[in-house]
């Protein structure tokens, strides 16, 4: 059986990035996958080649409009839209087509979260898309809903997983993660001009109120026996990808280098796209561009007996599009791994 593939919003960076990995995903290559309609708002009618030049197999593709009639009838359904437009879509797809949604709009748990951070009417929670977490993988096999993750709380939360899940710090974290202006996606700002980002670095939103907040603390929430407090700062950096996430935390009683590593390693020894770097080693963004993968470090520091959580990823990719493909091979019922790279291009 040949599995049909949408792609709604695929001329924005994470559409594009979706159908760069699926063009690499042997299902494709076998004909058990196939790309179907590609759709989009402003550029509708242009050639992928006018567009997406960097996807040649796609070059005489034409974008459509995103309508539900032409997203009927595929198997499964990426979203790649602003948030707020997900929802419609979906409601009109049914339950017929797995959709796999890049936008906010099915992240988060509670209700009051989502008044206080994006407003308008809210859709509720679907299985939520970080395999990694514990017992979020059997959720996401054989689901036919998938919110996939924001990319600061992907980084953040696989960060500081393992610190909160094994009682080695105090639930109150401070993270300053740096992310590539991609993150903002394509669009037309002065904000994203090229003499506002060149050689400039910024801050933004700062102290919990960007919008992934609340995502962030409900996912560490269940894995804390005290109440999770996190205080979140990005800022802008003249790269077109990549986040370095830096969490630090105060550790509880005597814990000390040692059980830090082992803790670390054990909880991630199983996963595929979560590495543990070298003792000493920092986790670096051109490291992870273009893979499914997230580098992480730990580090004590003896004179404040604080934890200095260090994690790096891509945006696009694992923050975004391969956490989406990730799920869709679960969902399917196919190898997780698939069509997802874990080896970068250096330098």
């Amino acid at each position: 059986m040949t599995i049909s593939v949408a792609v709604a919003g695929a001329t924005g960076y994470a559409g594009g990035e979706t159908l760069r990995l699926l063009l690499s995903h042997p299902a494709y290559h076998s004909g058990d996958l196939r790309i179907g309609s590609l759709t989009g708002n402003s550029q509708v009618g242009q050639r992928v080649a006018e567009i997406m030049p960097h996807l040649p197999q796609l070059a005489d593709r034409v974008i459509t409009d995103t309508t539900p009639e032409e997203l009927a009838g595929h198997d499964v359904v990426f979203l790649g839209l602003p948030h707020g437009h997900s929802a419609r879509l979906a409601e009109q797809l049914g339950d017929e087509v797995t959709i796999i949604d890049c936008a906010a709009d099915f992240r988060l748990r509670e209700e009051s979260d989502w008044k206080a951070y994006y407003g308008g009417n809210y859709a509720g929670q679907w299985p939520y898309g970080i395999p990694e977490i514990p017992d979020n993988r059997s959720n996401l096999k054989g689901t036919n809903q998938v919110a996939v993750p924001g990319c600061f709380p992907t980084a953040i939360t696989l960060g500081a997983l393992p610190a909160i899940a094994r009682d080695l710090v105090e639930p109150d974290l401070s993270v300053i993660a740096i992310t590539g202006v991609s993150g903002a996606g394509k669009k037309a700002s002065v904000a994203q001009l090229g003499a506002e980002t060149m050689g400039n670095v910024k801050a933004y939103k700062p102290g919990g109120t960007h919008r992934h907040t609340p995502e962030i603390v409900q996912n560490l929430q269940p894995f804390s026996h005290d109440e999770v407090s996190v205080s979140f700062t990005p800022v802008l950096a003249p790269m077109p990808r990549g986040i370095l996430a830096t969490i630090t935390a105060e550790l509880k009683g005597s814990i000390g280098k040692q059980q830090v590593r082992t803790v670390f390693e054990e909880f991630y020894a199983d996963e595929p796209f979560c590495l543990v770097l070298p003792e000493g080693q920092q986790p670096e963004t051109q490291n992870v561009v273009g893979t499914n993968m997230v580098h992480i470090q730990a580090h004590v520091d003896d004179n404040s007996h604080r934890l200095i959580i260090t994690a790096a990823l891509d945006n696009l990719c694992k923050g975004t599009a391969g956490a989406a493909v990730q799920c869709m091979n679960l969902a399917l019922g196919w190898t997780e791994t698939l069509g997802l790279p874990q080896a970068a291009v250096a330098p």
